[in-house]
């Protein structure tokens, strides 16, 4: 029988089908509504909103370098850096942006952007915001949350359902627009509401998970990136009586000595992805370059019957008929194969390279920064590897991290 679990909360700030964004009906709310402070009432659909001229809470800064806010630690600068700590700040700033016609880049984590070395002309905002409120199995985080911080709270709160993704680095906020998953779970199975600003209604709307659109490192947010800007983000999790979710990743069940499917304690998960993640470089640490990346920088083709049958084939020719490639059907008639099999095989294996940016010694699906490295170094890296594989194998990789100003 679940146990009853108080609610816990800080650092809140008052701030579809997509639908506006009042308390829901029958939940206890103890803090304001999320709308912009001394709004005279709400935006008016038929007309662009219009944004304060003043913004004398911000931190706000000009020419300033954008790679210290990401874990590439690359970028060019911003003509302007605006830091936002509530909601109603981060919608001020948007709107301003947006009445002016200036170009908006909005970062949270930075763990999933390559900026170019030019920089960025517009305003960069990063959302700082903090809030972590748990009631029952109920979990809503503000954007700016560090996620790895909120997984450890949950699993310290004795609750399941984002446990195997600790140690990913980056905001709660962006969870939702990349599907974030790892180690058998994604946030798309926890995840109940997005709250976002739309930029399109001018308008703070709630999304329920069944209009998000996700699928495998997508949504809706990240198919239209101009429209939404994550606020908060509503999980369910379960109370499995201090126990894990079902052990669904292969790798993890033989880290913990159990079958898929069996549960473990939410500790032990928890440890054992950290573990498994550090030992691919995957978890931040300054000292380590090979932490200088943004994780995973391809992501996992997945082929129709007719292109994985051409791509078996080409397995066959370079590597001989007893090699067998990494497949895990996904429905259908669709088979999802491995980025890191694929480039490893194609000849690009751990470490490789010889300048400033190179292929991580720990797992070769990381591309580096090793110190010193620029945006193009690290995209020429890139683009000799999505050569090799597709000249190999015929399949050509997509970068996972957003590009600013460059692209591969």
């Amino acid at each position: 029988m679940a146990r009853t679990r108080p609610r816990t909360s800080d650092g809140l700030e008052g701030s579809g089908p997509v639908r506006p964004h009042p308390t829901p009906t029958g939940r206890r709310r103890h803090r304001p509504e999320l709308t912009p402070p001394q709004a005279p009432a709400p935006p008016n659909t038929n007309r662009p909103p219009q944004a304060s001229r003043t913004l004398e809470r911000v931190q706000e800064l000009h020419d300033a370098s954008l790679a210290p806010l990401t874990t590439f630690r690359l970028g060019g600068p911003a003509t302007r850096l605006v830091t936002a700590t509530t909601d109603a700040e981060v919608i001020d700033v948007v709107r301003e942006a947006d009445a002016e016609g200036t170009p908006l880049l909005v970062i949270g984590g930075g763990s999933n952007l390559v900026i170019g070395d030019k920089g960025f002309a517009g305003t960069a905002l990063v959302v700082a915001t903090k809030g972590f409120e748990l009631d029952g199995t109920a979990l809503e985080l503000a954007a700016g949350e560090v996620w790895t911080d909120a997984v450890a709270r949950t699993v310290e709160a004795g609750l399941a359902g984002i446990e195997c993704l600790a140690g990913i680095p980056g905001s709660a906020g962006a969870t939702p627009i990349q599907n974030v998953g790892a180690y058998g779970q994604e946030v798309s199975s926890t995840i109940t509401e997005v709250i976002a600003y739309d930029r399109q209604t001018g308008e703070t709307v709630v999304i329920p998970n069944a209009d998000c659109a996700f699928s495998y490192r997508h949504s809706r947010f990240k198919a239209d990136p101009e429209r939404y800007v994550v606020l908060r983000v509503r999980f369910r999790l379960e109370d499995a009586e201090g126990l894990s979710a079902p052990i669904k990743y292969a790798e993890t069940a033989r880290a913990l000595g159990v079958e898929p499917g069996d549960r473990v304690p939410l500790a032990a998960a928890r440890e054992t992805v950290l573990k498994l993640r550090t030992g691919k470089g995957m978890v931040l640490d300054p000292e380590d370059h090979d932490t200088w990346s943004a994780g995973s920088f391809f992501t996992n083709p997945i082929l129709t019957d007719e292109q994985f049958a051409a791509f078996h084939a080409r397995v066959r020719e370079h590597l001989g008929a007893g090699v067998e490639p990494p497949a895990y059907p996904v429905g259908d008639g669709r088979t999802k194969t491995s980025a890191a099999w694929l480039i490893d095989k194609a000849g690009f294996t751990k470490g490789y390279g010889t300048g400033p940016a190179r292929i991580s010694t720990k797992h070769t699906l990381a591309l580096t920064n090793r110190g010193g490295a620029t945006t193009e170094d690290l995209l020429g890296l890139a683009r000799e590897v999505v050569a090799g594989v597709r000249e190999t194998f015929g399949i050509t990789l997509v970068n996972e991290p957003v590009t600013v100003g460059v692209s591969l």
